[in-house]
């Protein structure tokens, strides 16, 4: 796919040393066990996230990477609140503990800002096999920091959208819209609810955490007209728009929505999905990969449609899990090849002819959608995924201009904090122990005291 001009850039007025704060996010949606690992000499030391995707590579590595290359890799392997912790303490310090770390599109303009990453710049200039332009333009702008420089490559990149079951739709005589409103999937969900023993009409998030409840509620704040904070720097958490939007999730998954939905997340949605204990589900396109992955009681059962609208033509967000190289490393050229090889074709063919191709760590390159082996396993949701990841955008994602960049989360290092306390609140509103009312009018109170700080 050919680069496309830049979007431009959103200023984020990111105090130095606030990147600090950027730690401990809550989990979006990661399972398993971790293992670590740890050596020093020649041996590169990475740390990431035990995400399904991740451990694959850990398995992959030696007999692939290491035999090849004659480089060693010591994994540090941990669940995505301790790693983000982790993470933050080695490169805050620049202790050089680790040479690779995972991070996201959250963090990439804080750590840049601070001096923590390497400029992969000049790597991918002189490594012309591993393709930077084949990266998908989205997934690349959104780990470019405002000086214009490459700070991660990515291991795989994700939208949202909405996943359904077609067969029980057509027996209960129910139409998916090609391109459905959140009136529509609420109508739906409505009718769906029942028409199996056991079976909900939907399955959102309702878990706390910035990266459970609040990613999926705040794209549907976003396309009914509300935003987190206007351009500048005033809280709306009690304005029409986010109340509106909040009272229709709320009431969503409270009235056809899982049981225990405060306490469900990505994983109890995904698992209740694979189940049959729900007709629909809004989340992460990277859920269709377990979906249709072989063995799966759904595969082959399950319809995809784009991320819901109100009042914009899109609402997916944009996430992606890079490799991020610590400034203070001495090892860099081996980093690079660790993550030239991570991040490149050659990987995702061979965890295609190795695992099979709907585990293939995809959203990232164009390559990747049009190779007829993954075209055909993943051909129920392939297109979609591309297309949503294609039509996201971190800059201007509601209907007003914005602070700071961002979809599902509002880019300031204060949001990991911000975030997971709203979504205390919006949690408590969900279990009914509040109203949204009282829920939104503490966390106006939270989100002024931040909104303050950039004032």
């Amino acid at each position: 796919m050919p680069i496309q001009p830049r979007a431009r850039a959103v200023r984020v007025r990111v105090r130095v040393g606030a990147a600090a704060a950027a730690t401990a996010l809550i989990a979006s949606g990661c399972a398993g066990a971790g293992g670590t690992a740890f050596g020093g000499g020649d041996a590169l030391n990475v740390l990431m996230v035990n995400n399904p995707q991740m451990v694959a590579l850990q398995k992959l590595t030696r007999d692939h990477f290491t035999r090849r290359t004659g480089i060693k890799v010591n994994f540090t392997v941990l669940p995505e609140n301790d790693v983000r912790d982790k993470i933050s303490q080695d490169f805050s310090n620049q202790a050089g503990q680790y040479d690779v770390a995972t991070i996201s599109n959250y963090e990439v303009p804080f750590f840049a800002e601070n001096g923590w990453l390497h400029d992969l710049g000049p790597y991918t200039a002189q490594d012309r096999a591993f393709d930077q332009d084949d990266i998908l333009d989205p997934v690349e702008e959104a780990l470019t920091a405002e000086d214009g420089k490459l700070y991660a490559e990515p291991f795989y990149g994700e939208s949202s959208f909405l996943m359904y079951r077609k067969d029980v739709f057509a027996q209960a005589g129910l139409t998916m819209p090609a391109r459905p409103s959140w009136q529509q999937v609420a109508e739906l969900a409505a009718r769906a609810d029942g028409a199996r023993d056991g079976m909900k009409g939907i399955c959102l998030r309702g878990l706390p955490g910035w990266g459970e409840v609040i990613a999926p509620l705040t794209t549907v704040v976003n396309t009914m007209g509300g935003t987190w904070f206007t351009d500048d720097w005033r809280a709306r958490l009690t304005s029409p728009e986010f109340a509106r939007a909040t009272r229709f999730y709320v009431d969503l998954v409270r009235r056809h929505g899982e049981a225990g939905a405060a306490q469900s997340g990505y994983a109890e949605c995904l698992n209740n999905m694979t189940q049959g204990k729900t007709a629909m589900w809004y989340d992460a396109t990277a859920g269709a990969g377990s979906l249709e992955a072989a063995g799966s009681p759904v595969k082959g059962r399950i319809g995809y449609v784009p991320a819901p609208v109100d009042r914009t033509a899109a609402s997916g967000w944009l996430y992606t899990w890079a490799w991020g190289m610590q400034k203070a490393s001495r090892k860099s050229d081996r980093a690079w090849k660790f993550i030239s090889w991570a991040s490149g074709k050659e990987y995702e063919n061979l965890v295609g002819e190795e695992l099979g191709w709907t585990h293939v760590p995809a959203g990232k390159r164009a390559s990747t959608y049009e190779n007829p082996a993954y075209r055909r396993e993943a051909a129920a949701f392939a297109d979609v995924t591309r297309r949503a990841i294609a039509t996201a955008a971190p800059g201007n994602p509601g209907t007003q201009p914005r602070p700071a960049p961002g979809i599902q989360f509002v880019g300031i290092p204060e949001f990991t904090d911000l975030g997971t306390r709203v979504s205390q609140e919006i949690s408590a509103a969900i279990a009914g122990r509040q109203s949204v009312d009282e829920a939104l009018r503490k966390s106006q109170t939270m989100a002024e005291k931040v909104a303050k700080e950039y004032r």
